[in-house]
């Protein structure tokens, strides 16, 4: 019989927890317009042209048509409308501490992203014509990785400026101490 293995001693791994900010609750309006424009709105309005010639060209296909539209079309479009925008308030965030940014993003496929100061090269702020409807702004600190920019979007006005403003300010900071 095989000696017992004792269980695993030393360190417990530490656990990312979430970022404290929330993103400004109006960011659920900017997403459910979005989700208007880019993907419920037209599955609706096909939905609607296609019952519409079925009425008018094609009644006896309403009967398999209607119920066919209605889960292949109007179901899904409906969902993303509903669901999209409540998620990804609930998992948008970010925090800016001492020595890093940090970021959580996604809906779908959530992405966690920490960004030392020190490697930070621009901090930009963008405000598209649907988040100005909104007074939102979206900032994306470009750090000196592979891995991409880390992006906080659903910001309001102030707060992304505020927000760059001290991003800007920390991460000189940080690279006036190592000089």
């Amino acid at each position: 019989m095989p000696p017992a293995v004792p269980p695993a001693t030393g360190p417990a791994r530490p656990q990312l927890r979430p970022p404290r900010h929330r993103v400004d609750p109006r960011a659920r309006r900017w997403w459910t317009a979005q989700a208007l424009l880019t993907l419920s709105g037209p599955l609706l309005l096909t939905a609607l042209a296609l019952a519409t010639c079925a009425v008018l060209f094609f009644p006896g296909a309403l009967p398999w048509l209607g119920p066919l539209l209605f889960v292949a079309l109007v179901l899904p479009a409906l969902a993303y409308l509903l669901v999209m925008p409540r998620w990804r308030y609930a998992v948008h965030a970010w925090e800016l501490g001492d020595l890093a940014v940090y970021a959580s993003a996604g809906w779908f496929r959530q992405r966690r992203r920490i960004a030392p100061l020190s490697r930070v090269q621009t901090v930009d702020t963008l405000r598209g014509p649907l988040q100005r409807r909104y007074g939102l702004a979206t900032v994306t600190v470009t750090t000196a990785s592979t891995a991409g920019d880390i992006t906080i979007a659903g910001l309001s006005d102030a707060d992304a400026e505020a927000l760059s403003q001290r991003i800007g300010e920390a991460a000189q900071d940080i690279r006036g101490d190592a000089a």
